[in-house]
């Protein structure tokens, strides 16, 4: 006995206008969906060039018309089968005609090749703010110490070693010098980059409070660096150390200074969102700086390998000058030099 006897006559009639109606739906609209599935497999596959100027100009009312007819199938519960096609044709056509359409070799070309610069020239005001801050900052922990010793362990703290206050010349001397001698140098360059590391990172993430938290990062981060800078020039190892930290240090704290910067954007972009809604401020902001600090993470990654390898083959001062004195002039001539034609960042 065939199960469709087994069904009242309402039942099997409603089956049948329903089957009917979604040949119907398929029929008059199945060459549009044809049409676009052809178009977007030849995207996929990359045949742009079989593909004509009207099958470009038509693929976005096509993509519409399809989302359209997904939209009509699932209010009329349409087959599952038709619904199931639309939804998949659906998804690949958004791909190709909102999907990223650049590759990742594309995409850090224009990074490098203008984006990451012009994101860093937008945001001037800040990176001024940030560095006032951070001379402020190393000029407190230097007088701090000057004028009491004892908070020299306090700024300082675990990175101290053997750099304390009463150390002769000469053990300080040791510690800048003879690097490829001396193992506990690694340990101390790995505690010196992962806490400038985080450094960045929190003054970044920091910056939703209005910026305030950044700039306190900051001024705490540089005042352990004057409180240093003050015990080497009490030995009279200024210059040498300043050449030490110089080889590695003017990118570290570059990539610090930008940070910082980035943060406090996005604190001031909340706190003086001008004419625009404070939410829409905050987002031209929050991308702006978010591209600062993918550039932030390969100068940390750059001054890694100065501060692993640089520092240690290099052993006099001069040299670690000029070292430090041109990835100085480097990322100055990047940032606020070069001006790039590709991935420019769109003034807020």
């Amino acid at each position: 006995m065939n199960a469709a006897t087994l069904l009242p006559d309402n039942a099997i009639f409603a089956l049948e206008s329903a089957a009917l109606r979604s040949d119907r739906f398929r029929l008059e609209r199945e060459s549009d969906w044809q049409r676009l599935e052809a178009i977007v497999t030849r995207m996929e596959k990359g045949r742009l060039r079989r593909l004509s100027d009207e099958d470009l100009l038509a693929l976005p009312g096509l993509y519409r018309t399809v989302a359209s007819s997904l939209s009509i199938a699932r209010e009329t519960s349409l087959d599952a089968a038709t619904l199931a096609y639309l939804e998949a044709l659906v998804q690949r056509a958004w791909f190709v005609v909102y999907g990223p359409r650049s590759s990742l070799w594309d995409w850090l070309r224009g990074f490098l090749g203008g984006g990451w610069s012009a994101a860093v020239r937008a945001i001037w005001i800040d990176v001024l703010v940030a560095l006032a801050v951070m001379i402020a900052g190393a000029a407190v922990g230097w007088l701090l110490v000057s004028h009491d010793a004892d908070w020299y362990q306090i700024l300082v703290g675990d990175m101290a070693g053997n750099r304390v206050p009463g150390a002769t010349p000469e053990a300080l001397r040791q510690t800048i010098f003879g690097d490829t001698d001396q193992p506990g140098m690694s340990v101390f360059a790995a505690q010196l980059f992962s806490n400038n590391a985080q450094v960045s990172i929190l003054a970044f993430a920091l910056g939703f409070a209005f910026g305030i938290p950044s700039l306190l990062l900051l001024v705490q981060n540089l005042a352990s660096l004057g409180a240093m800078l003050w015990l080497y020039n009490s030995a009279g190892l200024l210059v040498d150390f300043a050449g030490w930290l110089a080889i590695h240090g003017t990118t570290e704290l570059f990539a610090i200074l930008l940070a910082g910067a980035a943060g406090l954007h996005i604190g001031r972009a909340i706190a003086f969102p001008g004419n625009r809604p404070i939410l829409q401020a905050t987002a031209e902001a929050g991308r702006r700086a978010a591209l600062v600090m993918t550039g932030v993470v390969l100068m940390l990654i750059v001054a890694a390998l100065l501060e692993g390898f640089a520092r240690q083959l290099i052993d006099q001062t001069f040299g670690r000058f000029v070292v430090g004195g041109f990835m100085l002039a480097l990322w100055s001539a990047y940032f606020f030099a070069f001006r790039g034609n590709r991935g420019k960042v769109r003034a807020a």
